[in-house]
């Protein structure tokens, strides 16, 4: 649907692929870019690695409206999102002098020790913008079309909040659903098929209950609420043929 904005989410860190931490950022960032018309396109985790993480944001940045990076921006010598951003930019890493101050003062105020290894987290790449935190202090950074945020779940939340504003908002997508209690998906295949061949600019998704043990919901999405609803009628109907009363819902904008 080419009104709608794209992106993609880059997640780092070697504690994702070994299984030690569970990503949930993904799925967030999902949801919430979709709220706003803009479709996330593609999701990769990669490790720790300078080349590699400035490999995978070149081929992204070059490719979406927008590439989101979670993680990676703490004070250990591990955290080399920053270096890398910097290195797929072909920029220097310097200390930006807001980011210097902002820091100082979160640990000041609470009484604490303003540590080299917490001044780390005023490095970034040279010409990025700030994005705020609210919850620890150290800011993420933007630049060009790159957002580059926290691994933690919460301040990664806040500092989506915090680049609300930047972000332009695409076409909404309208949803339709219907589920048929004890249909398997593959008996409603070929006619899935058909009618998402009939109907433009509309997506047709098959989602089967419990290992399609338990039935099918059949999910029409489209930026035409009209298109959503034609599509869903289709396949009730498909699924009357087929001896099933489809169930349906008639959900809200944008909602998967």
């Amino acid at each position: 649907m080419s009104t709608r904005k794209t992106a993609a989410v880059l997640a780092i860190g070697d504690e994702i692929l070994s299984g030690r931490t569970r990503d949930s950022n993904i799925h967030f960032l999902a949801k919430w870019l979709t709220e706003r018309g803009v479709v996330l396109n593609e999701a990769r985790i990669v490790g720790d690695e300078i080349d590699d993480i400035a490999s995978a944001l070149n081929g992204l940045r070059a490719r979406y409206d927008y590439v989101f990076t979670s993680g990676g921006i703490g004070p250990t010598h591990d955290d080399i999102t920053v270096d890398a951003i910097a290195t797929a930019f072909g920029v220097k890493v310097v200390a930006h002098p807001r980011a210097v101050k902002l820091i100082t003062n979160w640990y000041q105020s609470r009484g604490e020790e303003v540590t080299d290894a917490r001044l780390r987290m005023a490095r970034t790449p040279a010409g990025a913008i700030l994005i705020e935190n609210k919850i620890s202090g150290a800011p993420g950074v933007r630049i060009e079309n790159v957002f580059v945020m926290a691994g933690v779940p919460r301040i990664f939340k806040a500092m989506l909040n915090a680049v609300e504003d930047e972000i332009h908002k695409g076409a909404l997508l309208h949803s339709r659903a219907a589920t048929a209690r004890n249909l398997p998906e593959s008996t409603l295949a070929e006619q899935l098929r058909e009618i998402q061949a009939a109907l433009k600019d509309v997506s047709i998704g098959s989602y089967p209950i419990d290992g399609d043990e338990k039935g099918v919901t059949i999910v029409a999405r489209s930026e035409s609420a009209e298109t959503a609803e034609a599509a869903i009628h289709a396949v009730s109907a498909a699924m009357r043929a087929l001896g099933f009363e489809p169930e349906l819902c008639d959900r809200k904008v944008n909602d998967q």
